[in-house]
Parts: C-alpha cells; sequence; structure tokens
C-alpha cells in the first residue's frame, strides 16, 4: 500500500477551511469556498476544529500482526487494536493518527509483591511475598468508546487507535516489562499504519489501514506514556511526535536507585516480575510462566545492580535514534515515577537534538487535565496545537513558546529557555557539626579538618522519613540534622542535587538516605530525597564488599527537583539510613558514622553561592 502524500503545509490563518484528501483526488490549500460535498477541515487561529460527527464515527477492532514471540509459542504475536474514524475515511478520506499502547486496558491483577522487612544480603567478599498490588498509575477503560482522546479529536480529522500491549486481555503473547518484545508489539501498529505490517479481524479477515496518512502521535500516562518513549528510540518511520506523561526513561530507576532496591511510591515492595504478573490478563495466563521467572532472575533483586537486564529496558542510551518530536510532561511532586525519568530523558534529547519541549506541575502522578494545572479545556488546547503542528503541518504558535514551562508552588507559571534553568550552579554546602544535641549547620567554604568530630546515626527502618525530619533542633540518634538560618532572600533550586559523605558503616550493608528538607515558619516539608546502597560506592553497575567501621567516601544523587525556597524558610539536609516508604527495611540498630567536615551536599542553585544567603 503506497502512502499518500500530505495534502497541505505550513498552513496559519485565522479561519479557513480546507478540502480533505479524497482517494484520486488531488488537493491543495485554498482560501476559496470550498465545494459542500467535499469533507474539509476547519482551521481557527491555527488550531483544527470539531466539524466531524463524533456519534456517527466508524469504530472497528482488529488484531495487528508483530515481529515478536513473546510466549514462544511458534507464531508471531497479535495486539487487539480498536480504532475510532470519521465516518468520511470510508469515502477515502486520509487521517493522521492519535495512538495510545496500555497493558491496563483490560485491568489489572492483585498479585503479591515482596516482603520489604527482610535482612540484607551482603555481597560476598570475592565479588517470601506480601499482599500488596500495584502498577505506575494509569486509568485505563474497558475498551469502549467514547475517550478522552476520541471524544475531542475525531471530531478534529483525527483517528484515535487504542491498542493492548502483549500478554493483556485479547492480545497474544507475554508481558516483559518494557524490552524490546514490548517495544517491538506497539511499534507494530505505527507499521500497519504504514502499509508495512499485516492485521486481521477476529474472522481472519486481512484489513488494510487505506483510510490513514501513515504520520501518528503517542501519547499517554505512566506505563501508556512509557512505551511512547519506548518505541520513539526504533526510530520508526511514521511516529512524527510523542507527549509522554508521567513516563517510564529506564525502567532501573523505577524499580533501583545507585544500586539500591527501591519502590515506586505507594507500591513498597513491587518489582519487575510482579508488575508483568499483574498485567498477565490474557487468556491461559500460564504460558507465561517461564517468562516471569526469567524475568525475577534477570532484575536481580538481591545486589541491585545494572545490569543487561536493565540496559535492554533503558531507553536513553537509545535517544540517538529519536526522528520524533517529543513533548514531555512531569509532575515535580511525582513519587512513582519519579522525577528523574524526565530529567534524564530531557538531557538524551537534548544532547541528540530531538525537537521538544519540557512541561512541569506541582501536582504528582497526574495528567495535565487536572483542574489545578491546565484544566481539561486548557490541556485539550496544548495538545490540539501539539499535534495539529505536528501531524497535519498547521503552523501555528507551539514551538514559538519558551521551550520549558513550570507550574511554581504558588500555581503560577513561569518559563525557561531550558531545564535545568539557565544560570543553575552547582553549590557545594560543606556540614557542620555546631551543637551538643547533634544539630548541624552548613559552611560555604571547605572547614580544616583539625579537631575531628564523627557523628553518627542508629538505624530504625520503622519510623518514617516525616517524623525523622521534624523537630530538627531537638536530639535525635535515629538521624542527623543540618539546618541553615533563615534565609534573607529567595533561592531557586533547578537540577539534580548530589551528596559527599565520608563515613563508615558497622556492617557490611545498610541503605543510605539523604532528605532535602524546607523548614517554613509554617510547617516541614521533604522537597526531594535519594538513596544509595554503599556496596556500589563505585557505580551503580558492581557491588563492593565493605569492611565494616572502615571510612569511605559514598556520594550519590537525589531526585531532581524545581523549588523555591522563600526569606525565612531553612533549609535542611537530614541524613538517615532505612527510608520506610522506600526502602527495604532490615531489623534496626545498623550505626553509620559521618565526618561532617569531609562531607557535602551539592546543590544546583540558579545564581550559585551568592544567591543562598542566611542570616
Amino acid at each position: 500500500m503506497k502512502k499518500r502524500k500530505r495534502f497541505f503545509k505550513g498552513i496559519m490563518s485565522t479561519a479557513f477551511t480546507i478540502p480533505l484528501l479524497l482517494s484520486g483526488t488531488s488537493t491543495y490549500a485554498t482560501d476559496e469556498p470550498a465545494a459542500t460535498s467535499i469533507p474539509q477541515i476547519k482551521v481557527v487561529d491555527g488550531m483544527t476544529q470539531p466539524v466531524f460527527s463524533h456519534p456517527d464515527a466508524i469504530t472497528e477492532r482488529i488484531y495487528v500482526e508483530t515481529t515478536v514471540d513473546s510466549d514462544r509459542d511458534g507464531k508471531f504475536d497479535r495486539v487487539r487494536t480498536d480504532i475510532i474514524r470519521p465516518k468520511e475515511t470510508e469515502q477515502g478520506l486520509k487521517v493522521p493518527v492519535i495512538y495510545e499502547m496500555t497493558p491496563y486496558r483490560s485491568g489489572i491483577l492483585d498479585v503479591p509483591v515482596y516482603d520489604v522487612d527482610v535482612e540484607f544480603q551482603a555481597i560476598p567478599k570475592k565479588g517470601n511475598k506480601g499482599n500488596n498490588s500495584g502498577k505506575p498509575y494509569a486509568s485505563y477503560t474497558p475498551g469502549n468508546f467514547p475517550t478522552t482522546y476520541d471524544n475531542y479529536f475525531v471530531p478534529r480529522g483525527y483517528a484515535v487507535v487504542l491498542g493492548e500491549s502483549i500478554g493483556t486481555g485479547l492480545s497474544d503473547g507475554c508481558p516483559t516489562t518494557g524490552d524490546e518484545n514490548e517495544v517491538l508489539a506497539t511499534k507494530a501498529i505505527i507499521d500497519w499504519l504504514n502499509g508495512r505490517a499485516k492485521a486481521y479481524t477476529a474472522d481472519g479477515e486481512l484489513v488494510e489501514a487505506d483510510w490513514s496518512t501513515g504520520d501518528v502521535g503517542m501519547t499517554g500516562v505512566s506505563y501508556n506514556g512509557t512505551l511512547p518513549n519506548a518505541v520513539a528510540t526504533t526510530g520508526v518511520e511514521g511516529l512524527k511526535t510523542i507527549v509522554p506523561i508521567a513516563a517510564i526513561s529506564s525502567w532501573y530507576e523505577y524499580y533501583r536507585s545507585n544500586g539500591l532496591v527501591t519502590a515506586p511510591g505507594g507500591y513498597q515492595g513491587e518489582d519487575a516480575d510482579n508488575m508483568a504478573e499483574a498485567i498477565l490478563t490474557r487468556k491461559m495466563p500460564e504460558a507465561c510462566k517461564n517468562i516471569i521467572e526469567e524475568i525475577k532472575e534477570g532484575m536481580d533483586r538481591q545486589s541491585g545492580d545494572y545490569n543487561d537486564f536493565w540496559s535492554k529496558r533503558d531507553y536513553t542510551k537509545d535517544a540517538k535514534n529519536i526522528k520524533a518530536s517529543v513533548f514531555v510532561v512531569h509532575g515535580l511532586n511525582d513519587w512513582n515515577v519519579k522525577t528523574q525519568h524526565f530529567s534524564d530523558w530531557w538531557k538524551a534529547l537534548e544532547k541528540n537534538n530531538v525537537p521538544r519541549k519540557l512541561l512541569l506541575h506541582q501536582l504528582g502522578h497526574s495528567s495535565p487535565s487536572s483542574g489545578s494545572i491546565k484544566g481539561t479545556a486548557g490541556w485539550n488546547t496544548i495538545m490540539n496545537k501539539w499535534f495539529d503542528y505536528w501531524l497535519y503541518d498547521i503552523k501555528n504558535d507551539i514551538m514559538e513558546t519558551p521551550m520549558v514551562e513550570i507550574q511554581r508552588e504558588d500555581r503560577t507559571w513561569s518559563t525557561e529557555a531550558n531545564w535545568p534553568a539557565p544560570g543553575a550552579t552547582p553549590t557545594s554546602l560543606y556540614l557542620k557539626p555546631d551543637s551538643e544535641n547533634g544539630l548541624g549547620a552548613f559552611s560555604k567554604l571547605p572547614l580544616p579538618n583539625k579537631n575531628k568530630k564523627n557523628q553518627f546515626l542508629i538505624d530504625n527502618p520503622l519510623i518514617r522519613a516525616a517524623q525523622l525530619v521534624s523537630s530538627p533542633d531537638a536530639a535525635n540518634e535515629n538521624r542527623l540534622a543540618y539546618v541553615t538560618p533563615p534565609l534573607t532572600k529567595s533561592v531557586r533550586l533547578s537540577g539534580t542535587p548530589e551528596l559527599e559523605i565520608r563515613g563508615s558503616i558497622d556492617r557490611p550493608v545498610a541503605n543510605l538516605t539523604a532528605l532535602l528538607v524546607n523548614y517554613k515558619p509554617t510547617g516541614t516539608e521533604i522537597v526531594t530525597r535519594g538513596w544509595m546502597d554503599p556496596q556500589n560506592l563505585h557505580d551503580q553497575t558492581r557491588s563492593t564488599s565493605l569492611t565494616p567501621n572502615r571510612e569511605y567516601t559514598f556520594k550519590w544523587d537525589m531526585q531532581p527537583d524545581d523549588y523555591v525556597f522563600n526569606p525565612g524558610d531553612r533549609l535542611g539536609i537530614v541524613l538517615i539510613a532505612s527510608d520506610y516508604e522506600y526502602t527495604i527495611r532490615p531489623k534496626a540498630g545498623t550505626k553509620i558514622t559521618i565526618d561532617p567536615e569531609r562531607s557535602k551536599v551539592i546543590l544546583p542553585i540558579v545564581g550559585g553561592s551568592d544567591a543562598l544567603n542566611w542570616e
């Protein structure tokens, strides 16, 4: 099937209509009135308008044949695909596609996850289940129209395609938690829309996408936004743009952090194998038993190291292949798909000169359609312009606005030319023991290590972080706190904080956690946090045996953020061992000793050290 060239390009006008492409008809952009018998789209102020009937739209269900055999039954997997398109496509109308693939369309299962109240297993010198269930949050539909996408976009001249990921619902195969099988199966639908793959009805009749221009935009929230990231790295022809919302860029960073086994927020104990089990909603799920076991073995929950299993699920390393534009959307308070995902993805896009935009908001794992972000109408307008620009070549102003838009803590919006904010400078603050009760302070200059004064904390994994950061002026053996006096002016952090801690552990393995805290006059807020397996003191690919009570330098990063401390706030760093909501919780009693005068935090401060002043 030969793909027809697009019928207009580069159009922008206050209001006009454009004859849509009919089979065997040559058409072009015009300001002249079109014949009433010819279907038309209408563009006003650079946006397509609703001129097609949603109730009259054509819906169909097909099964697209992929190039993978994930359940190893000797046959290529086929994935269920639901389509809704304007009725005019039956007359030869060619339209672009908005496409969402999801593993959640048939729901999820309540599966057991790992017990985290267990002891560590240290790496040798030479080199039980709970009852929670979880997933990266995303709303899903049972596959029936209307949905949010088609309700809005079909009347504006788009087809909407909803796929069901391998191993889920009516699709063949097995879930593989983000590896190339899931990616290539998702890609197959784009190939079909461009005449490069086959699809069939339930009765086995061959189906062609002769109504498609072949131009595709992908979007979705969470897992549904992760798959667009993954497919874009294949460089598939026809994928013109993606809008990943709260999306994973590396599955390692979803379940691990600096070599440490960590949980997605709200789903303590979940791991890559549990995820696959939860979405395994296909008929005869026993066909995937061996696949789940291979995931369990490959993810290496014991060491937490980055390995080949995780490399295959790391999309940042393949960003050089991306041909589509990317509109990244993420919540600055998302502790499910944490902020490192958007930050690492954004860096990879910039390195490879991918056309891009970034929107950061103040909620958590959420779509920008929330009323406290952009609202449904506001977000639909943004998406309308974005897809019109990239799928219909309508030259509106969407790419003329600043590259980055950030919602501030007071819910107002600001813009930047890039992210982190230009002018954000790594600024070192050296830890300083400052009182008998253990409360520490900061110095902007390195401290002479003449009178070495070590400090220590005792791990109690059952005390939550919110309690450990409270009352920093009071003595607490389970944490070390370092706090500035009240700030004299606003201080903006933009980027990734880092820690460099000199210390020892009285056991061969432990958790290390750092919390960046804002001690406001009105209350306490954990701004961001970060974790490390001290056995990964060299890098996240290799655990090293530690000698108890020997000093090492531990370096790790925290989750990226963009945050403004106001005058009167006190900036604090609180060091703890285990983090109740996120890390494995061994028995209490591990002692961690640090040399504060040889330890520091490095904060990305806009304006650098000069901007960081306190009383």
